[in-house]
């Protein structure tokens, strides 16, 4: 079962790990764990039983826009290794409601009770009728949290998780009923101005987010967009 806790700042630490560069790891190797031992919302993700620490950025962003409700349709696209996916099962009760609550990523992922999980590229041309056929009627909420693997320069990473987020909200467009939200992820750097003129269009409203547990050196930002107006 999903956990039951709900949403907050994640107690801090009395004292922070260093870590020692081992002859097998790399500088940016121990870096890169220091930061994982030292990071509250990683040491509360294990507390509080998600998959990641990703998901007290979903428990925030619900916490805010009021997301997940009750009943759902919601897609969940980048799901590896499920702690959205876990938040939505959670706020959705697909048992209790018959809400649905369908995960995907090329990753493998444990299953998750309440949801379907689907191993499946999204940018594979099966994937959008794989996804409806799982949904089995409109969705209330798509949420994206895709990226791709960066490559260290921020504009052509900007540029690839914008190519993703594009075709997640084509996506949206097809499989949203009217009221229905999208959330997706990009990255600062100019790129996401491409694609704020089509939500706009296409949606009632358009919003900005950092949620708190994104890190603060992390150029990652959500858009959220709510109040679809439906195809014409």
């Amino acid at each position: 079962m999903p956990p039951t806790k709900k949403p907050g700042a994640p107690r801090g630490r009395d004292l922070s790990v260093r870590v020692k560069t081992a002859r097998q790891r790399s500088h940016a190797s121990t870096l890169w764990l220091e930061r994982q031992l030292n990071d509250p919302y990683v040491a509360a993700a294990k507390r509080d039983g998600w998959r990641s620490r990703a998901a007290y950025k979903l428990l925030q962003l619900d916490e805010k826009y009021r997301l997940l409700k009750p009943g759902m349709r919601v897609v969940d696209l980048g799901a590896a290794p499920g702690g959205w996916t876990q938040v939505a099962v959670q706020r959705v009760r697909p048992a209790e409601t018959g809400g649905i609550v369908v995960g995907l990523d090329y990753l493998e992922t444990a299953p998750i009770e309440g949801a379907q999980m689907l191993m499946l590229d999204f940018l594979d041309p099966t994937a959008p009728d794989v996804l409806k056929a799982a949904l089995g009627g409109p969705a209330n909420l798509v949420l994206s949290d895709m990226a791709a693997p960066t490559v260290g320069h921020r504009q052509t990473d900007a540029l690839r998780i914008l190519s993703l987020a594009e075709t997640a909200f084509a996506f949206a467009e097809e499989v949203l009923a009217p009221g229905g939200a999208f959330v997706t992820k990009l990255f600062q750097g100019g790129a996401e101005k491409e694609l704020l003129e089509p939500l706009k269009r296409a949606f009632t409203s358009v919003k900005h987010a950092k949620p708190a547990a994104s890190r603060s050196d992390s150029s990652e930002l959500y858009i959220v967009a709510l109040g679809f107006r439906g195809t014409k």
